[in-house]
């Protein structure tokens, strides 16, 4: 299966915040349009991270890696 299509880790997910320059919950959730309740569950591990979320965190973080 391909890797883009999977869940995300808490670990992976705070990687990727801090890859992207989002230093807190609130600012990834503004920009993805989600609660900073959702965020804060993602990261605490209480709830997956949807699978739409993270292809778009990791599709962001291969095109950052891209571009600079």
């Amino acid at each position: 299966m391909d890797e883009r299509l999977a869940s995300m880790s808490p670990e992976e997910l705070r990687g990727h915040m801090r890859s992207l320059g989002y230093r807190t919950q609130n600012e990834l959730a503004e920009a993805i349009g989600v609660s900073r309740s959702a965020v804060s569950l993602w990261l605490e591990g209480k709830v997956g991270v949807p699978r739409p979320v993270a292809m778009l965190l990791r599709m962001l973080v291969a095109a950052q890696r891209r571009v600079y």
